[in-house]
């Protein structure tokens, strides 16, 4: 399929012909929402901890004989039973990390690529620079096209002064092809991509 071309400065500069195969899928919610899951669940730090009985401070002494006080048999005042004591099948220091195939997550980039497409908000671009690192000047560019919140995807290379001018902007990221996502793609109001990045995109993904 066609798709119009535009410059910054919102002028035209030409079309581009968009693979099917990576812009042209049907929805598939249940993929973007396992990729998703998937993706999240690797940026949990897993450092949450509570103390086992073994960590807790307090004299291991068994409080009261076993038999014979017609109470119930206890150990150390340190047990999860206690006040202060331990915590039972607390959590621990652990990844979240799981595993996720290689095809469903290919799947679910490309599932969501055609996503934005389909609902109008995928721009393609002639390329993504500026002459200075200047935020005042990307944001009015920004504005200008009513675009708020960005997702940019550039080539292998991104634009040393175009990454600093966006540094600042809330809303506004900037990434390499290689570090396109499906939860960056998911969220952002407007997805960016220039001629470089559909290349690219295209290669890597069929």
């Amino acid at each position: 399929m066609k798709c119009d071309v535009t410059t910054l400065e919102n002028k035209k500069a030409g079309t581009i012909e968009l693979a099917d195969e990576v812009f042209g899928l049907p929805p598939r919610s249940d993929i973007v929402h396992r990729t998703v899951v998937w993706q999240l669940a690797k940026r949990r730090a897993g450092t949450r901890k509570t103390k086992t009985v073994s960590e807790v401070s307090g004299s291991t002494r068994k409080i009261y004989r076993q038999k014979g006080t017609g109470r119930a048999r206890h150990s150390t005042r340190r047990a999860p039973l206690f006040r202060g004591g331990a915590v039972t099948f607390g959590p621990v220091v652990r990844s979240h990390a799981h595993g996720l195939p290689k095809k469903v997550r290919k799947l679910a980039l490309k599932t969501a690529l055609s996503a934005k497409l389909a609902e109008g908000r995928l721009k393609v671009i002639d390329a993504a620079s500026l002459k200075t690192p200047k935020t005042k000047a990307l944001s009015q560019v920004l504005e200008n096209l009513g675009w708020s919140r960005v997702l940019f995807i550039d080539g292998p290379e991104v634009d040393a002064n175009f990454a600093r001018a966006a540094a600042n902007l809330v809303g506004v990221l900037v990434l390499p092809q290689q570090g396109a996502n499906v939860y960056d793609v998911v969220r952002c109001e407007t997805l960016v991509l220039t001629r470089a990045a559909v290349e690219h995109l295209e290669a890597r993904l069929t």
